[in-house]
């Protein structure tokens, strides 16, 4: 496989996006030149720090300050080529977006050639897997890097619509210098995700692309809408699957004679099952295990079969109460959630649904979740659909509905900064926090909590008057750039402690950088 590197960037670093003090919010307007050269005044005043006449779209601001803080370049930058031509067949044939393309190919590529776009549908990881169009808008689409085999997700290219959506999770459409990077601002494009409707997984997104003056604002509706029948095509399929493999293996569940037992999908998903009733929604099973505890504490061998699995229950086995282990790990920018020593896939939306389930261990109703994750805004819905994905990694032992709680044992390095804050160990608690809480994000409840937690510990550390854990502070994200707290270690570290020249040195750029 061939992987070549993104552009390397010349110009010197560039600050992430000053606020935005402007009452209005930009939307996307009917007379695209006029557009096209308010948005470039826009994102002139913004990256260089000074304040716009109206705010960008809360979803492209945090996107931008994703993307800056991924060292992305937005004078000099183009996407990394990480298939070439002769490796995108065979990549394709095995993916599973390729049932969906002619599906795809029918509702969207006459639209895209009347209306000069390309269709474009990328892998999980952003990288373009086919695209079809015009051959005019294709050449112009080649020198850009729109072209199959490129890698379009935010940490390479920068705001864009392919890349957001996977971010985001979510439709959205990106318009002229609304993209982060210069050279995509005579494009636009309208992208949504699609997701696999067995386990909740992302497959890739669906995009329409093409150049400003063929932009019209209901174009990311009917991405969106293309991308729900394309989920619907698949969920047919799996059924279908589904139906075949019960047929063929339903004599082997009937062959326990009343044994416990239950028929799964490849992905773990129970089928059948006998008795009814004692099962949950989905088993996991580790490649090559010969049993597996159940949520209900009992132990089941497991049969492989030709598709799928048969998990049988001895009579012998008992029921042991057991409930499942959650560690999670979302002090920083990059979240970690392991459940019973499996790591989950984890994108910041269901960071931020387990970061709140955890503070708020009586539960959440889906009306609480949306206002704490998107304000007064938020959609209940939304939040359904999300937790009805990550219900599919925790499984019925990990979290339950009516409200939405966690069930499993949580370990949290936030709730550990907290416990300790509230017993009075300063030590353990910046030992704890050494970054901010789930650092990406913007839901209102995260940045609540990320705010009081930090601001919490950084006034217990200057009230303890305990240098080692001042200095441990110090080292941390968020106490990196205090500099209240570095004058407090250099008036107080003693002459020949050795860490005084490093504190000494650091105040005098805090200054030199406040001036």
């Amino acid at each position: 496989m061939k992987v070549h590197p993104s552009k390397a960037s010349t110009a010197a670093p560039t600050a992430a996006p000053a606020p935005i003090a402007a009452p209005t919010a930009l939307s996307l307007a009917s007379d695209p030149v006029a557009q096209f050269h308010l948005l470039q005044q826009v994102r002139e005043a913004t990256l260089g720090g000074e304040k716009a006449t109206v705010s960008l779209r809360s979803v492209i601001s945090e996107s931008w300050r994703r993307s800056l803080a991924a060292h992305v370049d937005p004078e000099d930058y183009q996407p990394p080529v990480v298939y070439g031509s002769d490796e995108v067949a065979d990549v394709r044939s095995a993916h599973p977006l390729r049932a969906v393309v002619p599906l795809l190919r029918d509702l969207l590529v006459g639209i895209a050639d009347e209306s000069r776009h390309v269709m474009i549908v990328t892998d999980a990881e952003g990288t373009i897997l086919w695209r079809e169009g015009p051959s005019d808008i294709c050449l112009r689409a080649d020198p850009v890097g729109l072209c199959e085999g490129a890698r379009w997700t935010e940490d390479v290219i920068g705001t864009n619509a392919m890349g957001t959506a996977l971010a985001i999770d979510a439709p959205v459409q990106i318009y002229s210098a609304e993209h982060l990077v210069r050279t995509y601002h005579t494009w636009t494009c309208a992208a949504a995700p699609i997701h696999d409707p067995d386990t909740g997984d992302l497959l890739g997104a669906v995009d329409v692309s093409g150049l400003l003056q063929a932009l019209h604002p209901a174009v990311v509706c009917l991405v969106n809408a293309t991308a729900q029948l394309a989920e619907s095509h698949l969920r047919g399929q799996m059924q279908l699957r589904d139906e075949r493999l019960r047929v063929r293996n339903m004599p082997h569940l009937a062959g326990l004679r009343g044994e416990a037992g239950a028929l799964l999908t490849p992905t773990g998903r129970v089928l059948a099952a006998e008795p009814l009733g004692r099962w949950p929604e989905r088993v996991r099973i580790r490649s090559g295990a010969d049993r597996v505890l159940l949520d209900d504490g009992r132990e089941a061998l497991v049969e492989p079969l030709a598709e799928g699995y048969l998990l049988r229950v001895p009579r012998s086995a008992r029921a042991v109460p057991r409930r499942p282990k959650l560690s999670l790990s979302f002090l920083g920018d990059r979240p970690v959630a392991v459940l019973d020593g499996r790591e989950l896939p984890l994108t910041l939306r269901w960071a931020e649904l387990l970061a709140l389930l955890a503070l708020h261990p009586a539960g959440l109703t889906a009306e609480q979740l949306a206002l704490q994750l998107y304000g007064d805004d938020g959609n209940p819905a939304t939040v359904r659909a999300e937790i009805h994905r990550l219900r599919t990694q925790l499984g019925d032992a990990g979290m339950q509905a009516k409200p939405y709680r966690l069930r499993a044992d949580v370990e949290a390095d936030f709730l550990a900064a907290r416990a300790a804050l509230s017993s009075g160990d300063v030590r353990a608690a910046v030992a704890a926090c050494h970054a901010s809480l789930l650092a990406g994000s913007e839901a209102p409840a995260i940045r609540a909590e990320r705010y009081h937690l930090v601001a919490a510990l950084r006034s217990a550390v200057l009230d303890h008057h305990d240098l080692d854990a001042l200095w441990t502070f110090a080292q941390s994200e968020p106490g990196n750039d205090d500099l209240e707290v570095f004058e407090r270690l250099a008036g107080e570290l003693p002459a020949h402690d050795p860490r005084r020249p490093v504190v000494v040195a650091r105040l005098a750029w805090l200054i030199a950088e406040d001036e």
